[in-house]
């Protein structure tokens, strides 16, 4: 297992907090990559582990300088850093107008991305995508993901832009498969912001009306709509993330989605840790749960 993209349609549906979220409470080390081409905002929002501002040059900008001489997985890590807590993140482009220095490297990216889990102390990628349409670059390293996640909040003009674009994900992705929307790679699935009181509502809503897209997409599950646990997450609370509803229910949408797509099986679970690091939940600490306890101490 590797790489997970992350991306939404029109509007503000939290990629990104629900990107660090589910990369905070995954089941096996993560890597959180601010993939947005219209620029990401991690070192605006989150703290590097020594107390000070995260270095907005090193990140996916060093990555595509570096990438003009050719670029290998076994590099990553010279390009990443970590966030209070000890979450691995790569900081994105500064502006929308930088994402020119990424061009054409999208996917060679997706390829260094999906093969970081087998290096030494590699670990999967959620990589923030931010919002996808017809002619994001991003679309060229989705081929190499594991799945595609959608974000979307669950009321009617959101669901009506996230079915479409299910849709032409799939056109886009599975169009020369020659197979069905159900066994196509990668896999397309939903996940929902909604009020944790009207998850399970939402989540049949929706379900319904994709099951009759051509698309296959389908609900895999539903983060709570938690504006006190997003505050902490992204630095502006006190409150303890790693016991908010919003870390809990995206660690319920990781360990269901890693289940379901068989991304972890028994030797996965407890990979090797670079020293200092937190233990996955395969040895009884979860990545989620250090974050939170530093975020929120």
């Amino acid at each position: 297992m590797a790489l997970i993209v992350v991306a939404g349609d029109k509007g503000s549906p939290g990629v990104t907090t629900a990107s660090v979220a589910l990369a905070a409470s995954w089941p096996r080390r993560a890597l959180m990559a601010e993939c947005d081409p219209h620029g990401g905002d991690l070192v605006y929002r989150l703290a590097a582990d020594h107390g000070g501002p995260l270095d907005p040059n090193r990140g996916l900008l060093s990555i595509a300088i570096a990438a003009r001489r050719g670029f290998e997985a076994s590099a990553l890590p010279q390009h990443v850093q970590r966030i209070t807590g000890g979450l691995e993140v790569i900081v994105g482009l500064g502006t929308a107008e930088q994402s020119a220095a990424v061009s054409g490297h999208w996917p060679q990216l997706g390829r260094c991305f999906d093969h970081y889990a087998a290096i030494p102390h590699g670990a999967d990628v959620i990589a923030d995508c931010g919002r996808v349409g017809p002619d994001s670059p991003t679309l060229e390293l989705m081929p190499y993901a594991a799945l595609v996640l959608l974000i979307a909040r669950a009321d009617a003009e959101q669901v009506a832009h996230v079915r479409d674009r299910v849709n032409g994900l799939s056109n886009r992705l599975h169009g020369n498969q020659g197979s069905s929307a159900s066994v196509a790679r990668p896999p397309i699935g939903v996940v929902l912001i909604a009020p944790p009181k009207e998850a399970r509502r939402a989540a049949g809503q929706v379900g319904e009306l994709l099951s009759v897209t051509a698309g296959g997409g389908e609900v895999l599950g539903v983060i709570a709509d938690d504006p006190d646990g997003a505050a902490a997450l992204n630095g502006r609370g006190r409150a303890r993330v790693d016991k908010s509803l919003l870390i809990r229910s995206a660690r319920d949408v990781a360990l269901s989605v890693t289940r379901r797509y068989g991304l972890l099986n028994v030797t996965s679970q407890a990979p090797a840790q670079a020293p200092g690091l937190s233990q996955g939940q395969g040895q009884g600490h979860s990545q989620g749960q250090a974050f939170g306890q530093a975020v929120g101490a």
